[in-house]
């Protein structure tokens, strides 16, 4: 089932945070824009790349806004057991919230209810608490964050400008579309 149109359902977890252990909920998700990133585990292969590859875009999504969230089905304790021994975790200065009861994970359909693990789930949720974007991945297919910084970029410009869409490999400052009769079989 999709979510994309959907309020986050409520929540109540623990997270690590700049060497701290805070209570997040989905109210944390209003107010401004999120991304919400899912991953199997931590102490793994490819989920230190990607958060990671992650913690290299965040200045640039902290500048349009956004901030971010990392799950996994591990508990805060063991993110802060990672955050404090691996070279590439280190880094991250944004959210890493522990998902153990899988509720997080059930909510937003990422749940490999097998192996109780989180899929590899992107998630882009408005100021208003709804996702605007989603992208789920295999195990083995490890994400880039470049591309989720132009995907933001567009939602934001579709919520700015009603009546405006943006249309295949749109980037900041390329012309948008005004969907209208005039322009079916035109493009």
């Amino acid at each position: 089932m999709s979510l994309i149109g959907k309020e986050i359902q409520p929540f109540t977890a623990q997270a690590f945070h700049n060497g701290d252990f805070i209570t997040v909920t989905e109210e944390n998700f209003k107010g401004k824009w999120s991304v919400v990133c899912f991953y199997p585990a931590d102490f793994t292969f490819v989920c230190p790349t990607e958060l990671e590859d992650l913690q290299n875009q965040y200045a640039t999504l902290k500048e349009l806004g956004v901030e971010v969230y990392s799950v996994s089905t591990d508990t805060h304790f063991t993110h802060k057991a990672w955050h404090d021994h691996s070279p590439a975790i280190s880094k991250i200065e944004y959210i890493m919230v522990g998902d153990p009861s899988q509720k997080i994970s059930r909510i937003f359909d990422v749940l490999d209810e097998e192996t109780g693990l989180a899929q590899r789930g992107t998630f882009i949720i408005d100021p208003d608490g709804v996702v605007q974007a989603m992208e789920i991945h295999a195990d083995g297919i490890g994400r880039d964050a470049s591309v989720l910084v132009n995907k933001i970029k567009a939602a934001q410009y579709v919520r700015n400008n009603p009546g405006e869409v943006c249309p295949a490999k749109w980037q900041e400052g390329g012309e948008t579309l005004k969907p209208s009769l005039d322009l079916v079989g035109k493009i």
